[in-house]
């Protein structure tokens, strides 16, 4: 796989996992803060540890699927995903329904931990288990978004892989160093483009599963893209008119 291949993986399973791994963070500082970091950081390091042993389990098995059937089943997978992610988004941005705010989130689960009362013994078992199924929640979905990306084939897998590695590593530095959720992260607007991405991949793997012969190949996979994405502007225009003419 060259990097041209690899490149839109890479960047497609970053972004993905960046937005999960912002909204588990938000939860697991508020857990820290509120409750203790030794039992926030445990948590979210075993919920890291399953989710590690999850995609090692999966990635290699998966690839033992007929290639026809694996691209029709993942391909629909990550069309389920882009779908879901791209609709809310479009509302978001037609002002439809309101956008996900990372500082109230934060402070909504610090007042809910703030009344659950001090932990009895040394280890915090309402903090351990809070964190862990934040981090084990938002990271399922990134393993199956990684495996469903990686499908292609072991460079694909090492490609989506490397993509989720590094959004994990920016959002633990970022947090570690602000020590205050990541509301200056553009949520919504990575939702936007990772929707597109994931349809995209999603409507071209289930053509290739159905035999579908792609004009010119991979670069077909970029007029999907900007077929998705002018299909969600025309969407986010269409969403946002009635509001604005009832104002």
């Amino acid at each position: 796989m060259t990097w041209a291949h690899a490149a839109p993986t890479i960047l497609a399973a970053m972004a993905a996992s960046l937005v999960e791994f912002v909204e588990a963070l938000t939860v697991v500082l508020a857990v820290g803060v509120t409750r203790g970091w030794r039992s926030a950081l445990t948590g979210a390091g075993l919920a890291l540890l399953v989710l590690a042993t999850l995609t090692l389990a999966l990635g290699p098995a998966i690839l033992q699927v007929p290639v026809r059937l694996l691209q029709i089943g993942l391909g629909a997978l990550l069309l389920l995903f882009g779908m879901r992610w791209l609709r809310k988004a479009v509302l978001r941005a037609a002002g439809v329904i309101p956008l996900h705010d990372e500082a109230a989130a934060y402070e909504s689960e610090r007042a809910a931990l703030s009344q659950a009362g001090k932990a009895r013994s040394a280890w915090d078992r309402l903090a351990v288990s809070t964190a862990f199924k934040i981090t084990l929640i938002e990271g399922v979905e990134v393993v199956f978004i990684v495996v469903a990306l990686g499908s292609a084939g072991p460079a694909a897998l090492a490609a989506a892989s490397l993509g989720a590695g590094i959004a994990l590593i920016l959002v633990i530095g970022l947090g570690f160093v602000l020590h205050r959720p990541l509301a200056m992260v553009p949520e919504n607007t990575l939702k936007f483009g990772v929707g597109v991405l994931l349809c995209a991949f999603g409507a071209f793997w289930v053509g290739e599963g159905m035999g579908l012969a792609w004009p010119d190949g991979d670069l077909s996979l970029a007029a999907l893209v900007a077929g998705f994405f002018a299909a969600a502007l025309v969407a986010r225009a269409l969403c946002g008119a009635p509001r604005e003419a009832v104002a």
